[in-house]
C-alpha cells in the first residue's frame, strides 16, 4: 500500500527515541533474556510434572504384586486376584502384571540370543591357540633377527604370514555369515 500523503512524526516523538539509552541490541538482548526465561521455567515445569508422573508409576509398580512369584507359582492366588472382586483396578493391574512380563520374557531372549552369539565368538582365544599363525609369527621374526640389515630378504616368512592370516580370515567370516 501506498500512501499519498507524507507520514509526518512529532518533535516529542523524535526527541523521546533520539534520548532513549535503548537500542536495537538490548532490546534483541532483553527479548532474548525473556524468552530464555520463559522457556527455563516451562522446562521446571515439565520436568517437575514428568517426576512426579515417575513417583507416581513407582509407587504403582511396587504397590502391585509381584509378578515373579506367580511365574514360581503360577497356581497361587494373591489377595488381588480373588474372584469376588473383578473390578477396573484388577483388570488394569492384570494387564500391567502381562505387559510386565512380557518386557521380562523379551529382555531375557535378547539376553540369551546375545551370549549364544558371544560363545560363538571367540576370537581372540583362537588367534592365541592358533599354532599356524604363531609358527609363521615366529618364522618372520627370526628371519628379521637373522637378516637384520636386509629386512627384505624375509618376503617368503611374510607371504605365508599374510596367507596364514587370510585363512584365519576366511574362516572367521565363513562362521560370522552362518
Amino acid at each position: 500500500m501506498i500512501s499519498d500523503s507524507p507520514v509526518n512524526f512529532s518533535p516529542d516523538l523524535i526527541n523521546a527515541l533520539q534520548a532513549s539509552p535503548e537500542t536495537d541490541s538490548t532490546r534483541t538482548k532483553d527479548l532474548e533474556l525473556h524468552i530464555q526465561r520463559r522457556v527455563h521455567s516451562e522446562l521446571a515445569r515439565l520436568d517437575a510434572e514428568n517426576s512426579k508422573r515417575l513417583a507416581e508409576l513407582q509407587e504403582q509398580i511396587s504397590a502391585s504384586p509381584d509378578s515373579t512369584t506367580k511365574s514360581i507359582h503360577p497356581d497361587a492366588q494373591t489377595p488381588d486376584q480373588s474372584t469376588s472382586s473383578g473390578g477396573v483396578d484388577h483388570k488394569a493391574a492384570a494387564e500391567g502384571d502381562k505387559l510386565r512380563d512380557l518386557g521380562r520374557q523379551s529382555v531375557q531372549k535378547e539376553i540369551d540370543m546375545l551370549k549364544d552369539k558371544l560363545k560363538r565368538r571367540k576370537i581372540k582365544e583362537e588367534v592365541v591357540q592358533n599354532k599356524s599363525i604363531e609358527k609363521a609369527k615366529g618364522e618372520v621374526v627370526n628371519c628379521l633377527r637373522l637378516n637384520d640389515r636386509r629386512p627384505l630378504d624375509c618376503w617368503r616368512e611374510v607371504e605365508a604370514f599374510k596367507e596364514e592370516v587370510g585363512r584365519l580370515e576366511r574362516d572367521f567370516l565363513g562362521k560370522v555369515m552362518d
